[in-house]
């Protein structure tokens, strides 16, 4: 079996009842909830705002649409790496830029080496990573919104404001749906980044399920520890997904059924 041998002793749910008496898993799910808030709390909203202004007439619109989708063509290591080199303590350029700057500047030094900074800069480093892609989301959304629609609503008075909120926002909900669905479920097996860029730490302040799963499974070679953090991942993915569908999709996927039971 690879070097690992045949299974002998069966554990039983051994594995899930250290998991779940483990202070470090149990703060992993808590920092993958605070992603998941953040991310449709702030990501989101961020890229939504970015479209709607992106989706005016404006010089280099098309200019300004490639330079905040490509952090999102980037591979996560490649800019883990990079915001690596940024966040280094002491030499990096974020120290050298803000090192000076009143308010601010006793964050220098600190980013991903302290257990208080380190996952809000992490998020920093998620939004400016993913937000570009539901920006494009956003915008296709946008743009399948007829014009007419909104012509209407202006002669009838309705400003920007109110044009926003009672046309444009709810004929915009399923792509929301879809985007807000993307999000966490992307947010709840996220790996690459956190690893390339602070492995964890430090003191586990970054630590999220799938690279708890990596540390026992490929480093300290605890595979039935690792299968079952595996398990509790797939299982919160797969009840949200469900509940999610049930409860929000329900109507986007019905309008999408044709009368003779297609797609």
């Amino acid at each position: 079996m690879g070097g690992f041998g045949w299974p002998e002793d069966f554990a039983g749910l051994e594995n899930f009842r250290t998991l779940f008496d483990d202070p470090v898993f149990r703060g992993d799910l808590w920092r993958g909830l605070v992603l998941v808030v953040l991310s449709v709390a702030v990501q989101l909203p961020f890229a939504l705002g970015t479209a709607v202004l992106l989706n005016q007439r404006m010089r280099g619109r098309a200019v300004y649409r490639a330079i905040f989708f490509a952090p999102y063509i980037l591979s996560e290591v490649i800019a883990g790496v990079l915001f690596g080199m940024i966040f280094l303590p002491g030499s990096g350029l974020a120290d050298a830029l803000i090192e000076d700057v009143p308010l601010v500047g006793g964050l220098a030094g600190t980013w991903f080496s302290d257990p208080d900074t380190a996952l809000p800069t992490l998020f920093a480093v998620m939004t400016w990573k993913y937000f570009g892609f539901h920006m494009m989301i956003y915008l296709a959304g946008l743009q399948s919104i007829p014009k007419e629609i909104l012509e209407a609503a202006a002669i009838d008075g309705a400003g920007p404001w109110e044009r926003f909120r009672r046309v444009t926002l709810p004929l915009l909900a399923p792509t929301i749906r879809i985007s807000v669905f993307l999000s966490v479920i992307g947010a709840i097996q996220l790996f690459d980044l956190v690893w390339v860029t602070t492995g964890g730490g430090p003191t586990h302040s970054t630590e999220t399920m799938a690279v708890s799963m990596f540390q026992f499974g490929f480093q300290r070679y605890q595979m039935g520890y690792a299968s079952a953090i595996s398990v509790v991942m797939f299982a919160i993915s797969l009840v949200f997904s469900l509940l999610y569908q049930r409860f929000a999709l329900r109507r986007d996927l019905q309008g999408a059924m044709t009368p003779g039971g297609g797609r």
